[in-house]
């Protein structure tokens, strides 16, 4: 049997990855850093992943997801052990987790070289990480000088498109493993990062420019998110998920328009890879699967983390910085910016995240101040963006 290491027991580990990949009689192991969660796996091994889809019931169903079993990330020499014997690894963690990895995996690596010096191991790194393999081969590499780590580990870049929300304190105490996911169960892989034959799994799709498929994530499904929350937010406070938003007509027009924008500046980007007409359809689906009200996904889980969402370098800014670059139309993706600087959506008690009330101390909602400290920019564009931001502004100010 097949074995797969998957650093990361969180939503998308085991509501996406661990279910792709034990269907196809993968044994799973998951290496987690919450000792609860590696117990309860190891004390059950199997969960639930309940599939829901309001719009589409027949395909809603409840799925076993067993042979698994857990390691602590602090337990090196098990670590060690399964990075030896695995047949594929995975990581599903986020990017400060990405970076915290390679020197917790160095040393399985090293032995793994030592006794298995034929067989290559592939990484499939499921995160929604910009250059994802870039960062992670810088760090694996200064861990292991006597490594030829270019070709012995393939790191295979992801865009992970499946939606899973938070799970609310009260499914929480009922069952603390199981998950709740839409229908989706498509993983779009880096056909050229694999070091051995790619994997013959169901819902596995192989694409040769990745950083397209990448970017088509964040300047739609990434950026048309954002966008729904900040102007469901900024339009009515008390709107709490998504599917209540979208069944505003100006909301749901407004936030298609926003992501039709930002799907023109991708085909400029990327004239060779997407045509217009592929992403309308591609937008009119994903306007839909966030319309799904059996997954509950709430307007304060798609907008919060403004710190990271905000950024320059995250589902907002991207694509306006690409259309300055082509001279293509970006209002509209920046008056989700914009609104985004005054969100204050709320968790089921009520609270709104914790970075982002430390976010909102320190600019006090100030779009300028956010643009200017915490963004950084190229000197270029800087001024474009911020006479762009003063203009949003005052059209919001009427």
């Amino acid at each position: 049997m097949k074995k797969l290491l998957l650093f990361g027991a969180g939503k998308i580990g085991r509501s996406f990855i661990s279910p792709l990949f034990g269907r196809e009689g993968y044994e799973i192991v998951f290496a987690d850093i919450d000792r609860k969660l590696v117990d309860l796996l190891n004390k059950t091994s199997s969960y639930k992943v309940i599939i829901r889809d309001s719009n589409h019931p027949e395909k809603e169903e409840i799925c076993t997801v067993e042979n698994i079993s857990a390691v602590h990330l602090s337990d090196n020499n098990s670590i060690k052990k399964h990075i030896i014997e695995s047949d594929l690894i995975a990581t599903s963690v986020g990017k400060r987790g990405l970076l915290s990895l390679p020197e917790l995996m160095a040393e399985g690596f090293r032995e793994r070289y030592q006794v298995r010096k034929e067989n290559a191991v592939d990484i499939i790194l499921a995160e929604n990480v910009r250059s994802a393999a870039a960062l992670f081969r810088e760090e694996i590499k200064s861990y292991l000088p006597g490594v030829p780590v270019d070709d012995y580990i393939g790191l295979v870049e992801t865009s992970i498109g499946k939606m899973v929300p938070n799970m609310t304190e009260k499914q929480q105490l009922a069952d603390p493993l199981t998950v709740v996911a839409e229908p989706y169960n498509h993983l779009i892989v880096d056909k050229q990062g694999f070091r051995n034959r790619i994997p013959d799994v169901e819902g596995l799709d192989p694409k040769m420019n990745m950083k397209a498929w990448v970017d088509r994530k964040i300047f739609i499904h990434n950026m048309g998110h954002a966008t729904l929350a900040y102007q469901a937010n900024y339009f009515d406070p008390n709107i709490v998920y998504t599917w209540e938003a979208l069944e505003i007509k100006q909301l749901k027009e407004l936030t298609r328009n926003t992501m039709l924008q930002s799907a023109k500046i991708l085909v400029a980007k990327y004239p060779d890879i997407f045509i217009l007409n592929q992403l309308i359809k591609h937008t009119d689906d994903l306007l839909e699967r966030f319309s799904n009200k059996a997954l509950g996904d709430t307007i304060f889980r798609v907008g919060c983390d403004l710190s990271r969402k905000l950024n320059s370098d995250d589902r907002l800014m991207i694509p306006v910085i690409a259309g300055i670059r082509r001279g293509k139309e970006y209002s509209l993706i920046l008056e989700a910016w914009v609104k985004g600087c005054f969100f204050n959506a709320a968790d089921e008690q009520g609270k709104i995240h914790p970075e982002d009330r430390e976010f909102k101390n320190k600019y006090q909602e100030n779009p300028l101040d956010i643009l200017n400290t915490h963004c950084n920019f190229e000197p270029e564009i800087h001024a474009e963006i911020e006479e762009s931001v003063l203009k949003t502004l005052e059209k919001l100010n009427k």
